[in-house]
């Protein structure tokens, strides 16, 4: 049951506002489902996804649960479309970037945080592989998305890691409906 799970990442409850309402959400490597739970929550339509089939098995009620490898084999989200939000926490698979972009809809969010170069002095992960290198998450978004929010540091809690953070929206293309710049009201600022 979700009450169980693990509090959301407050880098996603920092963010979140700017999701379409009602809007598709991809949970990318789930886990334990507490970023779906909390988005499902919120009044999101997530689809989650993880290769554990216990841990989709477990999910709440009202999660679209899938069990994928993505790390093997061809991309296997080509069907579900497009996303109003992409979310990945603690996870890492460089080979995804490309098609975690072309999942997001016009308007679309990426929140997307995990372990960052330096992490190996505190623990695990520890190996390059699973390592941001000093603002790849930058570069990443370059010329694709508009960054709203971007962290490299540390955190203290639940425990020491190294950590790179962003939120990053795929503007509307211009001459498509709502083609006006998208609003990115900070939390705690009134908007004009």
């Amino acid at each position: 049951m979700h009450s169980q799970l693990a509090a959301p990442s407050i880098w996603l409850t920092r963010w979140a506002h700017l999701i379409r309402p009602g809007g598709r959400v991809l949970d990318l490597a789930c886990g334990s489902g507490r970023h779906a739970a909390w988005l499902a929550g919120q009044g999101f339509a997530v689809l989650a996804v993880d290769r554990d089939a216990e841990a989709i098995s477990g999910l709440p009620a009202g999660i679209e649960g899938r069990v994928a490898d993505l790390e093997q084999g061809a991309w296997p989200l080509a069907d579900a479309g497009r996303f109003d939000a992409v979310v990945v926490t603690n996870y890492l698979h460089r080979p995804l970037w490309p098609h975690l972009m072309d999942a997001l809809a016009p308007g679309g969010v990426l929140i997307y945080e995990t372990f960052a170069a330096g992490n190996e002095t505190v623990g695990k992960p520890s190996r390059p592989d699973f390592l941001l290198r000093p603002g790849e998450l930058l570069e990443v978004a370059r010329g694709t998305l508009r960054v709203t929010g971007y962290e490299d540091g540390t955190l203290a809690v639940p425990r020491e890691a190294f950590v790179q953070r962003i939120c990053a929206v795929r503007e509307v293309p211009r001459g498509e409906p709502e083609a006006a710049p998208p609003r990115y009201p900070l939390p705690g600022w009134s908007q004009p």
